[in-house]
């Protein structure tokens, strides 16, 4: 299980398939602007 993410913290490091599954990481973003949504956990509030 993976640890929770604290409010205001760094997101970690990953790399993960887009929709036409070409690989990005949080990397191919350094320096940009990025709105980056982590879905919650399943029947929790914002899910």
């Amino acid at each position: 299980m993976t640890k929770a993410l604290a409010e205001g913290g760094k997101a970690p490091k990953f790399t993960l398939p887009d929709a036409d599954g070409t690989k990005v990481s949080l990397a191919d973003f350094a320096g940009k602007k990025l709105v980056l949504y982590f879905y919650p956990k399943a029947d929790t509030p914002g899910c």
